[in-house]
């Protein structure tokens, strides 16, 4: 069996998800695959228990192809990200530093929304989409690319041929690999946990970044969990102690988490199960090959620091958008994927470099160079044109 369609999307993921109803919206035939079903349900085995911060470039993207209707009344405002130095002699904070979105913006930085909710809302908007196929269950296997068209075997014997493939099939894409493009990739020994908490004190719309030592403790903010103010976690740690809270007790849990959070929110309960994810940092060496664009961790895979992960995916979507809309004749020739290449890799290097650096600096464990991170953070932060400037540049606006 062979179907024909304009763009044939590799990975079902929030990114794929995302550039399936763009693409579709623009006028675009689209199928999409993933051989993992999505799990769209908050308490069931599998289900992704991290969360996404969707910065103002994003929201803006998703309000633009329909799909902020859906998402609008499930998502926290992100006003202040609050940035903590508490590596002294005792788990407290010494330096706290709060970025104001009202200093660049009328609008809050972002908005935070689970990954599994994020699914069920993308799922549900692709099956009214007449322009989409969503296949879930079904992977890439095979590319054959010639000037004018690719053809991709599909895991159930299928062929599609498209005028562009997108990648966006994670960090061992079979697409990037089947095209041959290289990956360049830094191993830090941190793993990340990942679960949902409440806590007494509300957040206050507050993303809160705490650093100490083998990573930094993030909570973000959800909407009330069972009458009780909430926020997602992201804890990194280096691979031993990871493991170690993975499999601790959940009493014994609560009172290592409310210790690293330096009690900011009082008392930490966990609210969901505890998920655990490797982190590395990868960067491709082309975004680009004949008749194929690599787009999220197909692409790039950075730390999750600073809400970079999804929003990089969806600088890399825009752009795209753009050259098809600009000329849709050429989709995925030659010139629209050489100019994909010139207008995302140099800012994908940049940002990767840029979070390495922040996530080795959040690692430090000797208290002089924890001492030098505090410091580094007052003089930044001291620098108002500096502060705005690098509020712009987490953003993706500058």
């Amino acid at each position: 069996m062979s179907d024909t369609c304009d763009i044939l999307i590799s990975g079902g993921g929030i990114a794929g998800l995302t550039a399936a109803a763009a693409f579709a919206h623009a006028g675009f035939d689209v199928i999409c695959v993933d051989p993992a079903p999505p799990i769209t349900e908050r308490d069931v085995d599998g289900s992704d228990l991290r969360t996404t911060a969707i910065l103002q470039p994003g929201q803006a993207l998703m309000a633009r192809c329909g799909l902020w209707d859906r998402l609008a009344d499930e998502a926290a405002p992100l006003q202040i990200m609050r940035i903590v130095d508490a590596g002294g002699e005792q788990p407290e904070p010494r330096v706290v530093r709060d970025f104001r979105a009202a200093d660049i913006s009328d609008q809050p930085f972002g908005w935070n929304l689970p990954n599994w909710l994020l699914r069920r809302e993308l799922v549900a908007h692709l099956a009214a989409l007449p322009n989409v196929d969503f296949r879930p269950g079904m992977g890439t296997t095979t590319l054959f690319t010639r000037t004018a068209e690719a053809r991709v075997g599909l895991s159930d014997g299928a062929r599609v041929t498209a005028r562009l493939v997108l990648a966006c099939d994670g960090r061992a894409s079979p697409m990037r690999e089947a095209a041959g493009i290289p990956v360049h990739t830094l191993r830090y020994g941190q793993k990340a946990l990942a679960f949902a908490t409440t806590h007494p004190a509300p957040h206050d719309n507050v993303s809160t970044e705490i650093h100490r030592s083998g990573g930094p403790f993030t909570l973000v903010p959800l909407p009330d969990y069972k009458g009780s103010p909430s926020s997602a976690v992201v804890w990194m740690e280096r691979g031993p102690r990871a493991m170690e809270l993975l499999q601790m007790e959940e009493e014994a849990f609560n009172a290592a988490m409310t210790e690293r959070s330096c009690g900011l929110f009082g008392p930490l309960s966990l609210a969901s199960r505890r998920t655990i994810w490797p982190i590395i940092a990868q960067r491709a060496e082309r975004m680009a090959g004949e008749r194929l664009a690599l787009m999220a961790e197909a692409a790039h895979v950075v730390p999750p620091i600073g809400a970079q992960g999804l929003n990089m995916s969806l600088g890399d979507l825009r752009a795209l958008l753009e050259l098809a809309e600009a000329r849709p004749e050429g989709l995925g020739d030659a010139q629209m994927l050489e100019a994909y290449h010139k207008a995302r890799h140099s800012e994908v290097t940049v940002r990767v470099t840029g979070i390495d650096m922040l996530n080795r600096a959040s690692m430090m464990g000797a208290q002089p160079l924890r001492d030098l991170r505090a410091a580094g953070l007052s003089a930044l932060y001291s620098m108002a044109p500096v502060r705005k400037t690098l509020m712009q540049m987490g953003l993706g606006v500058r």
